[in-house]
């Protein structure tokens, strides 16, 4: 009778892993032994399964429950301790021996062997154990400190004394299992059965020594017996090869012979004509292998195929050392993986794609080496096999063992080889693509990017490829390239740009394989987007070598209805033969998509992992892709990397300077401060008084009292503002240069030092040059400069964040301030409040927002024994002093994908606060979810689901797109589109499950809407991203809430101590400060097409923010209108520049009144509607006049 009663025949030994590479190796010995010890049974359960298989980890408790002898190894994450640990303390004292080893301290304690019992103090020798052990308190170091007493195991062997035979069998099993092969875990096997089986037939079986594997070796499929070799002259080859590619492999597969997803890579890289060194490392530290068989010129690419970072493994990650190592090898480094979280089927049926641990450690991890191109190569089957591709592979093994994932490693291989070959190929024979932006369509938007410059950047860098030996024709000037690309051919075709080619529909037919898909959205090729009937054209020029393209737009501004959907759609007929173009017609050896950001990445399909029926993947393939990106902008750069294989490369965001006054604003503070310096009885502060209040009427403030109108001055003279745009290869005028220094107020004088001497350089352009040759890119964080100094030198690979580490200890401590701060704003405590969480402000702030929503319910983040946020605990409403706040989280994609982690803690917190015994009346979020449960007959549980995104693979709510179409109704179809896409609840398991009914529900409670605001850079009425996240919820909640507004807030903590502001003032801050702003808009101007673009997106969202929340003052509509419309000189000038969205700036101040936003008197509507109408003959090639001729 064993373990619960149960009686189970035989003798058990249970090994509790993280994956199932030590399957096989047991299988294959249990056999073996099975004659000398009858009733033999060894059983391996992997951890990594247990999330998507509830019943693997039901039979590995119950095979703990019942086990002789226990080994428990590579147990380092919470949710796999957590769910094993209970089922191991009951089952401790009860079996032969536990033998814990390389895991968390609450595991590694467990281990009770003879007279070795690591729940007693450590005494003697056995204060070895101490280190591994680990360290009750957590800590980011625990993880490098064992792995280095690892390294060392032999030699600690040789000093631990004969009569510790216990302490002595513990480090033995533990060299034992690292040296993983059958021989070796047979022999572990026999050594623990030996020696502590309480079976006397079994006692003092004897055991060979481990066996030494080389720490550092090489393997190949066809060699003899163990396959490794420490002799790359030993590697089978190609003949001829055209590269030679090194591989990074897991030793501990290698030795267990787990290597079937290995053997697919290397015979596909062979059977390519690429020579490879599949090298391995022991310790999970990859350098020995570099230093051994890689450096000095030997490879052209690394390919990591260990799923981990570079120097690390589960428990750390070096990336500064792993940077150094790269560094010097100089050449692209690629990050593959194998799946141990789910099997293939699993994941190639999954909408997301990888899970949150996976995403952590697979992508983000070695994204901080400066890993690129994130490939999925292999895994395990299940028992249906996997259904991701045509190929329908199914399972050939009866013990798990790792499988290629054929179509991947194609894929991997394909993406590999171009790079290497990029790598070694001439400049004059490189064949580049240049991709432009145009979105969205006839507004003026083609060659245009956030923040940039783009054909001034896009001149200087074509004229620096010419230099480096680029076979490229530069026209003579600036305004030359714009025509060449905009004009052209354009009129002829009636499109946006120059007509390069045709694709026609036969072609199409003949050459698109998923064209099926497509023509299910966008009907019969060749379709109706940048089509004549015929085909589809290729719009942008060709200068020698180098082919500047515009990429298509989405396609749904022609039917607005396809943005109430709730996933993502295929994309367009065009969209799609662009990319078939490059890759196949024009034949691209790379491309480079110029500034911040185009629409590939934002393509349907999974998060993280593309499979082959992403569209990403499907549309950009495996053609190396440089990324030109602004370097505050962290999140969407990350998206870029995984999505469609980006190599980013950082410019610098435009320089900043203090708003100043103006006019009107600037004669109010003239008499503001001789008020001021008046004494209190003067006779002179009567007559004064009367002229500032007229004079603060003329600038449409209606505070009367002088001392709030001197802050409202000094808060706008002081607000912070972009200068113009940023050109690349273009430093920064010395003028600009100082201006931003002086804003840098906070800047210690090193830094500062530091800084002005990193801006006087020029980096963009070699990092360009770097990428497209195929270099190693050295990693950089994203930031905003005046906050993230470390952003400088610009020109890197830009890279999100540790997830692990997110929200840092000063996040909390902001956050907490900052949700103080919110609740004073609001006057009374809130019951709910509505958040907008994006990706970039918590990677930029290091989880501020997310700090918030925790404080908010009185929640902390909680970090297990390596310093790895695993989870949410409760504040003590003692210690908290108030009610906890429902908190409605909505997440923008961006965060969903890159922070699913914090995504999972989010989520339980809610349900904590839910499900804890406390009275109502102090727990809002158990108050709401009680009401909920009831009424719509839920459990907890459901009821607690507070975090709400996009279905997996879709991005935005849309509200933007349909604000910019004009082609929206009633507000309420705002709120439509809305809850449409953000009706997806994100639980505990970070899946997406559609829950409109709670949504609506929880929006019915919510007090107020709130978000932060994300850069110094951005305004809220700078970009479409805040009326579209903030401003629809808040009309969400209008309708829920049958009419009745819920005030708006805005954090900014862009610039020291945060502030709260309500959305109305923020709205007429920025207006004041930015849209009429001379030192703004004459900043723009001076950058011609791309400037006006700019002016015009900024009316736009201020007509997003009436539509969405009613809270723009009627005079931002007048003063805008008489700013850049009525006035006849800056209405002729915007309109040389960009027509086009000259136009469209009218037509929306025009909409603006149509929609009852604001009311001009007659004369204004006619002189409005006048400088529309010549606009419009401006944009047909008519000159002011000629109409009326």
């Amino acid at each position: 009778m064993r373990g619960d009663g149960d009686h189970i025949p035989g003798y058990r030994v249970v090994i509790v892993t993280l994956d199932s590479h030590a399957a096989g190796p047991a299988a294959r010995v249990s056999e073996r032994l099975s004659g000398e010890f009858p009733g033999l049974n060894v059983s391996v359960h992997a951890a990594a399964e247990w999330a998507e298989n509830p019943a693997a980890l039901e039979e590995a408790r119950i095979a703990v429950r019942h086990g002789d002898i226990i080994v428990a190894n590579l147990l380092f994450i919470e949710e796999h301790i957590t769910a094993i640990l209970p089922a191991l303390q009951a089952r401790r004292d009860s079996c032969d021996a536990m033998i814990s080893v390389i895991s968390a301290r609450e595991v590694v304690q467990l281990t009770r062997m003879g007279e070795l019992d690591m729940m007693k103090p450590a005494t003697g020798p056995m204060k070895l154990l101490k280190k591994l052990r680990g360290s009750k308190e957590p800590s980011a170091n625990s993880g490098e400190k064992q792995m280095k007493l690892l390294r060392r195991l032999p030699k600690i062997l040789k000093f631990i004394p004969g009569k510790a035979q216990d302490l002595r069998a513990w480090f033995l099993t533990m060299q034992y299992w690292l040296g993983g092969s059958d021989d070796n875990v047979e022999q572990m096997i026999r050594f623990l059965i030996g020696s502590y089986a309480s079976d006397r037939a079994f006692k003092g079986a004897r055991a060979a020594a481990p066996i030494d594997y080389p720490e550092v070796g090489l393997y190949h499929p066809d060699l003899p017996g163990h396959r490794l070799t420490t002799n790359p002259a030993d590697l089978p080859q190609p003949a001829n090869p055209v590269a030679t590619v090194g591989l990074m492999m897991m030793r501990s597969y290698v030795l267990a012979s787990d290597t079937a997803h290995y053997d697919g890579v290397i015979r596909q890289m062979q059977e390519a004509g690429l020579a490879v060194l599949p090298a391995f490392a022991g310790g999970l530290d990859g350098r020995p292998a570099i230093e051994g068989y890689f450096a000095g010129g030997k490879i052209d690419a690394l390919v990591s195929l260990t799923g981990f970072s570079l120097i690390g493994g589960p428990a750390y990650n070096d990336s500064a050392a792993a940077v150094a190592v790269l560094k010097d090898l100089d050449l692209p480094y690629i990050a593959a993986h194998a799946l141990e979280f789910q099997t293939l089927g699993q994941w190639a049926s999954s909408a997301g794609g990888l899970g949150p641990v996976e995403t952590t450690m697979l992508v983000a991890l070695p994204e901080i080496d400066g890993a690129t191109n994130p490939t999925v190569f292999g895994g395990r089957h299940g028992l249906d096999g996997c259904q991701g591709c045509a190929l329908m592979c199914q399972s050939r093994s009866a013990t798990k063992a790792m499988a290629p994932c054929p179509e991947r490693i194609i894929s991997l291989v394909e993406k590999t080889k171009r790079l290497a070959l990029l790598r070694r190929k001439r400049n004059a024979d490189k064949k580049v693509g240049i991709v432009l932006f145009g979105f969205p369509p006839n507004a003026g938007a083609i060659g245009t990017a956030a923040y940039l410059s783009v054909f001034e950047s896009l001149f200087n860098t074509l004229t620096r490829m010419k230099a480096d030996g680029y076979a490229v024709d530069v026209p003579a000037t600036v305004d030359d390239l714009r025509d060449a690309i905009l004009k052209g051919n354009a009129k002829q075709y009636g499109q946006e740009a120059n007509v390069a080619d045709h694709v026609d529909a036969d072609t199409m037919v003949r050459h698109t394989p998923p064209l099926k898909a497509i023509e299910a959205v966008w009907g019969p090729a060749p379709g109706k987007i940048q089509s004549d009937g015929r085909g589809v054209f290729i719009l942008g020029q060709q200068f020698g070598n180098v082919f500047v393209g515009v990429q298509p737009t989405f396609g749904y501004e022609g039917d607005p209805m396809r943005l109430l959907f709730e996933h993502g759609f295929a994309p367009t007929h065009a969209f799609t033969q662009f990319y078939l173009w490059l890759r196949n017609t024009y034949r691209a050896d790379v491309l480079l998509h110029f500034g911040m950001h185009g629409a590939l990445e934002f393509m349907p399909g999974k998060q993280a992992g593309l499979g082959a029926r992403d569209w990403p993947d499907r549309l950009i393939g495996e053609m190396p892709n440089v990324y030109l990106y602004a370097s505050n902008n962290p999140s969407e750069a990350t998206l870029a990397k995984r999505r469609s294989n980006a190599v980013t490369i950082t410019h610098l965001t435009p320089p900043l300077a203090s708003a100043g006054l103006y006019k009107g604003l600037s004669e109010l503070k003239d008499s503001l401060t001789r008020w001021r310096g008046l004494a209190p009885d003067a006779h002179e502060r009567a007559d004064l008084a009367g002229l500032i209040e007229t004079q603060a009427e003329a600038v449409d403030l209606t505070e009367r009292d002088p001392d709030r109108l001197w802050l409202t001055l000094l808060e706008t003279e002081d607000a912070l503002i972009t200068d113009g745009l940023h050109v690349v290869g273009r430093p920064m005028a010395e003028a600009e240069l100082q201006e931003h220094l002086r804003v840098m107020a906070e800047t210690d004088p090193e830094t500062r030092v530091r800084i002005e001497n990193l801006l006087r350089q020029e980096t963009e352009l070699g990092g360009l040059m770097r990428a497209l040759s195929a270099r190693y890119i050295a990693p950089v964080p994203g930031g905003d400069l005046i906050r993230s100094p470390e952003v400088l030198p610009t020109g890197r690979n830009i890279h999100a964040f540790d997830p692990f580490r997110m929200p840092t200890a000063f996040a909390l401590q902001d956050g907490a301030q900052q949700a103080q701060r919110l609740i004073e704003a609001a006057g009374e405590m809130p019951r709910s409040v509505a958040l907008v969480l994006w990706g970039s402000d918590n990677i930029k702030s290091d989880g501020g927002p997310i700090a918030q929503a925790l404080a908010l319910m009185g929640a902390r983040p909680r970090f297990d024994g390596y310093g790895r946020l695993c989870g949410a605990d409760l504040i003590p409403l003692e210690t908290l002093g108030r009610p906890r706040i429902d908190v409605v989280m909505t997440l923008s994609g961006i965060f969903r994908d890159l922070l699913p982690l914090q995504t999972r803690m989010l989520a339980e917190a809610a349900f904590k606060a839910a499900t804890a015994d406390e009275a109502p009346e102090m727990n809002f979020v158990r108050a709401h979810a009680l009401d909920y449960a009831a009424k719509m007959g839920v459990g907890m549980e459901e009821a607690s689901l507070r975090v709400f995104s996009n279905a997996e693979g879709a991005y935005g709510s849309n509200v933007n797109q349909l604000v910019d179409s004009g082609a929206w109704g009633e507000e309420d179809e705002l709120a439509d589109a809305y809850q449409a896409r953000k009706s997806f609840a994100y639980g505990m398991d970070g899946k997406a499950h559609k829950n409109a009914g709670l949504l609506q529900a929880a929006l019915k409670d919510v007090d107020l809407a709130y978000q932060n605001l994300e850069s110094v850079e951005l305004g809220v009425t700078t970009v479409d991203h805040y009326f579209d996240t903030l401003g629809g919820i808040s009309r969400a909640v209008k309708r829920a809430k049958g009419g009745q507004e819920a005030p708006v807030f805005i954090g900014d903590q862009t610039r020291g101590a945060g502030k709260v502001r309500t959305l109305k003032d923020q709205v007429a801050l920025e207006t004041r400060s930015r849209s009429l702003n001379p030192k703004w808009f004459e900043g723009l101007l001076k950058h011609g097409h791309e400037g006006v673009r700019m002016i015009e997106a900024q009316v736009t969202n201020t007509l997003g923010w009436s539509a969405t929340t009613g809270q723009v003052d009627p005079w931002v509509y007048q003063r805008l209108s008489e700013t850049f419309v009525l006035d006849e000189e800056m209405r002729r000038r915007m309109a040389a520049l960009n027509p086009q969205a000259s136009v469209r700036m009218a037509n929306r101040l025009i909409e603006a009144f149509e929609r009852n936003y604001w009311q001009p008197d007659e004369a204004t509507l006619a002189a409005l509607q006048a400088g529309a109408d010549e606009l419009e003959d401006t944009l047909e090639g008519l000159t002011p006049g000629m109409a009326a001729e």
